[in-house]
């Protein structure tokens, strides 16, 4: 499973997100289904949201990325769709607390370029 902190990958890179959290999320949730459609990206993403990223996609699943809505903390929802995965679980975050606590639940941990590199424009 491929699982992306999507504040930590949009923030990556200032291109003004910061002044329409639900558009980044909404552009990153595009960029991310056109890459599983295109076979850049596996067919099994979990997206996960929080704050007010989460008004610009609606969760569930569709094109092969599942949006998830954390209720709270990111980092703990994050943590726990680790923790109960079936399948090995790739992070993309560069948050090292966040790296290092799925890294104790056995994952793979890369950072946002890695993803970005991935996507379509």
């Amino acid at each position: 499973m491929l699982l992306v902190d999507a504040a930590n990958v949009v923030g990556s890179r200032p291109t003004g997100w910061w002044r329409d959290r639900a558009g980044a999320a909404r552009n990153l949730t595009s960029r991310m289904r056109r890459a599983v459609a295109d076979e850049t990206l596996p067919a099994d993403v979990v997206l996960v949201l929080e704050g007010d990223a989460r008004n610009g996609v609606d969760p569930g699943h569709a094109d092969g990325v599942e949006v998830v809505h954390a209720p709270g903390h990111g980092d703990d929802t994050i943590v726990a769709i680790a923790a109960e995965s079936d399948t090995p679980v790739l992070l993309v975050s560069a948050d090292r607390e966040l790296a290092d606590r799925v890294r104790e639940l056995g994952a793979e941990v890369v950072g946002p370029t890695w993803l970005l590199d991935r996507l379509p424009s």
